[in-house]
């Protein structure tokens, strides 16, 4: 299996999704990463049945990074409900074409998701099946010609991310649906879930985990100008 595999214990697995990769499909849409990863987990533990393999939460096809699957249902029950209180801190990068207006600042919009666009718009919160999304960000660094975002996610709506930026003028590289004027060559958008914390459903211990960005020339720069900003 080609995504890195960055914690693993007998409750649960995260792996560092790699753009294009469908974490899970609604209809037969081809292999998914959670068919790779059932694979992986059978071949390891020389498993002879069925491998059970919950899927704890969801990235876009285009967004890379970190997500979570249980290795057992009572995992998956535990994992269900820490999202639900919101317990599971979810950071992301994201590479924007813009500035935003403030280096550092909190969004509440109201979404409501079209589904036969699959996409979703900042409307009034009279507007029936409106959402409330919340988001904090903070504006990290930048190239000559981008600028690094981090984005730490309250509510978890459908391409939260990606309507709230762009709402705010601030596109995400490669992102067409969301007024980036280009794709990137492989489909992806520049949109990594970089970090997770919580509190292990079982074990209570504090689990923090960081995914490295995938490699390309952009995603690269910005690794290690906040490698030196460390320094």
């Amino acid at each position: 299996m080609i995504n890195e595999i960055i914690y693993e214990d007998n409750h649960i697995i995260i792996v560092n999704k790699l753009p294009g990769d469908l974490v899970q499909a609604d209809v037969k849409e081809g292999k998914t990463l959670r068919d790779d990863v059932k694979t992986y987990i059978k071949e390891k533990y020389q498993k002879p049945g069925g491998v059970f393999l919950g899927v704890v939460h969801r990235l876009d096809r285009p967004v890379s990074g970190a997500v979570i699957f249980a290795r057992t249902s009572k995992a998956l029950t535990r994992m269900h409900l820490l999202l639900r209180k919101q317990e599971i801190r979810k950071i992301y990068w994201a590479v924007v074409d813009q500035p935003p207006s403030k280096t550092e600042d909190w969004i509440e919009n109201w979404l409501r998701k079209d589904q036969a666009k699959n996409k979703s718009f900042v409307v009034n919160k009279e507007t029936k099946g409106a959402l409330l999304a919340e988001l904090h960000y903070k504006m990290l660094t930048s190239s000559h010609r981008y600028h690094l975002l981090e984005i730490e996610l309250k509510t978890g709506r459908h391409h939260q991310i990606r309507t709230q930026l762009s709402n705010i003028g601030c596109k995400i590289k490669g992102d067409l649906k969301y007024g980036f004027p280009r794709s990137n060559p492989d489909g992806s958008i520049h949109l990594h879930a970089r970090k997770l914390e919580f509190i292990h459903p079982v074990s209570k211990k504090n689990i923090t985990v960081i995914a490295k960005t995938p490699d390309d020339p952009i995603w690269n720069f910005f690794e290690k100008e906040m490698a030196l900003n460390k320094n």
